[in-house]
């Protein structure tokens, strides 16, 4: 028993002196952690706030877009571009603007508007996706080249069955008759083995075979 009290007075001593030592910096390192805990949820909560700004400004473009007033409809995605260019919002309201601009043939002022969505594109999906629709306007704008450069800025097998065949069409134009062949059929593939055959893009295919024997 005295051995038994013995070391639980040792322990004891040392347990203080060693609080003596280190208290300080047990106390700061305390400090440091609640104000790094108090910090993070200040931030969740910023970003929380933030977010919910942009869906605010988004839903009231929406409402805009209904009058046909195109200064409100400018000035809110302006605002968008400026303060909430981090958020999806930004990105859906400037997609959307090129998506107009594209209906009306404005085609080069839309691809200015994808190109500031793909710089801030939040998430690599959704940069992607800009990235798709930059490929649609430029094969609208004729430019086969720059249609494949946009395509092969999107992750491999990014939204598969549109991405191959935009590809293919846009080696048929430049000539490239195998190569859109490779395309078109990866298009088939990513639609599964229940596509049915009748499908666009295996009319494509058939084509393009049908035009190979004619050469030959």
């Amino acid at each position: 028993m005295a051995f038994n009290a013995y070391d639980d007075y040792e322990q004891s001593e040392r347990v203080q002196k060693w609080l003596r030592q280190n208290g300080l910096s047990i106390a700061v390192g305390v400090v440091i952690g609640l104000i790094a805990i108090f910090g993070y949820q200040q931030w969740r909560s910023h970003r929380a706030e933030h977010q919910l700004q942009a869906s605010g400004l988004y839903q009231q473009l929406q409402s805009v877009l209904d009058t046909g007033n195109t200064n409100a409809v400018d000035v809110i995605i302006q605002q968008l571009m400026k303060d909430y260019s981090d958020t999806p919002y930004a990105l859906f309201a400037v997609s959307d603007r090129a998506r107009r601009q594209t209906e009306d043939k404005q085609l080069d002022k839309a691809l200015d508007s994808l190109a500031w969505a793909e710089q801030h594109a939040p998430s690599p999906e959704l940069k992607a996706l800009v990235e798709l629709r930059i490929a649609h306007v430029q094969m609208a704008k004729g430019n086969a080249q720059e249609t494949l450069n946009a395509l092969d800025r999107m992750p491999p097998n990014s939204y598969a069955i549109e991405s191959q065949e935009l590809r293919g069409d846009a080696l048929v134009k430049l000539g490239r008759r195998d190569d859109a062949l490779k395309a078109y059929q990866a298009a088939v593939s990513a639609m599964g083995p229940n596509v049915s055959q009748d499908n666009e893009v295996q009319m494509k295919i058939d084509d393009l075979a049908a035009a190979g024997k004619q050469g030959a």
